[in-house]
Order: C-alpha cells, then sequence, then structure tokens
C-alpha cells in the first residue's frame, strides 16, 4: 500500500524552513538589520522543534544550513556562526522539553553550543591549515581594517583616522582575548532573549512550555560577587595575562548581572502596570538606538540590586513566611 504525505507536517517543515532562511537573508543582505536578525534565527527552530518532534523539525536546521551554505558559497567564519544559532535553537528546544530549571536551560545550552564551536573551528583550523588564536587574530585584523575603510567613506577626519589605526594593535590585542568572553555573553544573551520571544509563540498554539518561575524576581548568586570583586582587581595588576583573565570574567558576570538588571526593569514596568504596547516599544527603542549605554545601564541595576534590593524581595519573603 503507497505511504501517504503528511501535507500538515511538509508544510510545518517548508515553512520553519522559509522563515530561518528568510532571517539569514535579512542578516546578510541587510546590515542595519543584520545584528538583530541573529537573534530571532533560532526562534522558529525551537518553536518547531517543541511543535513537530526531533526527528521531524531536525530537517528544519539542515535543510537551512544547506540554504546559508549556498548563498555564502565558502565555508567561513560566518557560516560556521549562523549554523551555531541554528544548533542554539535545536538544542534549546530540547530542553525546554525537558522541563528544567531556568538557570539550567540557559547553562547546558550555552556550554553545549561553546562545546560545538571549538570543535567546529579545530576542525575549520585544520581545513585551512591556521592555528586556531592565527586564524582569529587575522579575522579581527581584517573587521579592524574594514571599519578604518568605512570610516573613511563617511568623511571622518584623517587625522582622526590615523589616531584610531595607530590604536588598532592594541586594540586588536585586547579584543583577541577577550572573544571567548564575548562568545559566552553573545551566547548566553540569545538564548534569554529567544526563551522569552518563543514563549507567546508558544502559547497562542496550546505548545507546552516550561513553568519557569516568575523571571522578574530572578536574581543572581550572591557569590559571584566576590568573583567580580576579584576580577576587578586583576585588571589593576601589572600582569597582562591576569588583566585579560580580569577582562574575560568581567564582561560574562557583567551579562549575568544585566540579567537581573532586566529582572528589576520588568518588575518595575509590572508594578507601574505599563501596557505590553508601551513596554515593548520602551525596550525595542532602547535595544535599537540606546543598545550598549543600555546594557551597560541595565547590568549596573542588576549588579547594585545585589545590596540595595530594589524590588524589596527579601520583605516579600519574610511576609510570606509571617
Amino acid at each position: 500500500m503507497p505511504r501517504t504525505i503528511d501535507w500538515s507536517l511538509t508544510k510545518d517543515i517548508l515553512n520553519g524552513i522559509t522563515v530561518a532562511s528568510l532571517i539569514f537573508a535579512i542578516s546578510v543582505f541587510i546590515p542595519f538589520l543584520g545584528s538583530f536578525g541573529i537573534y530571532f534565527l533560532p526562534l522558529p527552530i525551537i518553536f518547531y522543534r517543541l511543535k513537530l518532534g526531533r526527528g521531524n523539525a531536525a530537517i528544519i536546521p539542515v535543510a537551512t544550513f544547506c540554504v546559508m551554505a549556498l548563498i555564502i558559497g565558502n565555508i567561513s567564519f560566518e557560516l560556521l556562526f549562523f549554523f551555531e544559532l541554528l544548533l542554539t535553537g535545536f538544542i534549546l528546544g530540547e530542553l525546554l522539553e525537558l522541563g528544567l530549571s531556568i538557570e539550567k536551560t540557559i547553562l547546558y545550552t550555552c556550554c553545549s553550543v561553546i562545546v560545538s564551536a571549538i570543535f567546529c573551528l579545530v576542525i575549520y583550523s585544520n581545513m585551512i591549515n591556521t592555528g586556531i588564536f592565527e586564524m582569529i587574530s587575522e579575522y579581527v585584523a581584517k573587521v579592524l581594517d574594514m571599519v578604518v575603510v568605512i570610516y573613511r567613506e563617511i568623511g571622518m577626519p584623517e587625522e582622526d583616522i590615523q589616531t584610531i589605526s595607530g590604536l588598532l594593535e592594541t586594540f586588536q590585542y585586547f579584543l583577541v582575548r577577550i572573544i571567548p568572553a564575548l562568545t559566552i555573553a553573545t551566547a548566553l544573551i540569545i538564548i534569554w532573549a529567544n526563551i522569552l520571544l518563543v514563549k507567546p509563540l508558544l502559547n497562542a498554539r496550546g505548545i507546552t512550555y516550561p513553568d519557569f518561575e516568575q523571571l522578574k524576581t530572578w536574581k543572581a548568586p550572591e557569590i559571584l560577587v566576590w568573583g567580580f570583586i576579584a576580577s576587578g582587581i586583576m585588571l589593576f595588576l601589572p600582569a597582562k595575562p591576569l588583566l585579560v583573565i580580569g577582562l574575560n570574567c568581567i564582561i560574562i558576570l557583567m551579562t549575568v548581572y544585566f540579567f537581573q538588571g532586566i529582572a528589576v526593569v520588568s518588575f518595575y514596568f509590572e508594578t507601574k502596570q505599563f501596557s505590553r504596547l508601551l513596554r515593548f516599544s520602551l525596550y525595542s527603542l532602547g535595544f535599537i538606538a540606546l543598545r550598549q549605554i543600555l546594557i551597560f545601564i541595565v547590568s549596573l541595576i542588576g549588579f547594585f540590586d545585589i545590596w540595595i534590593d530594589f524590588r524589596k524581595l527579601e520583605n516579600n519573603i519574610k511576609n510570606q513566611e509571617n
């Protein structure tokens, strides 16, 4: 008896491939939106992983990766980066289905993605017969040279360009050495953002989603403060290796405190009864127009919340116990 085709399943798979490929195309061909598109690429993979199951949903990232390879045309850093985003979505879908805590879900996904990224870099470096450190240094140098070219094209005074060029070697030295922290920080933010973004999509389709505790009351473990203080001390020591270690640790810890800061902001938005539209507008405006400054300010809010307790969580806990 001939096997019938499940057109509903086929449609879902094609929709997933189309959406993921479209997000990829926007990220590559529209520079302004590219830096935002990467945050959304894991989203369709998570959604269809939880909707279709492991076997059927696995087709989507594999097919999307093939589309990416055809568009880019060769194996490159960019292709590896987008592959890791697809993998992030699939792993996150797996862990969301297990119903783990928010901390374990984010941590396990991040560790899995970082390990796979290192594995891919080792394979890629062997393919081009170049060490990983040299390969990353060359890539960073190429990106920095492109930045100088862009500054020249937009009409920046030549004196300023010469000053920037003179600082590139020092900047490259530190940038290459903090890439581990930048990679982990980026992975954490992408994972966290997709956990928040996928929830309304799943709820709208009646798909099971982990019952995380109220994220607006989330706090980082207090012991991390000592790690932050130790990392800060390293910045003032004369040894460059300790300075690099301190920078990496601070970047990662500030990302964790960014999550706590966002929880504080979300708590006050809800307390003051801001509408969803207003919240979305404020988040979007801050992320697009003041992204770097906003991340720094929110991270500071999260850091000082350890002592100030903006949300008065300790008082609430005591009142509930009484």
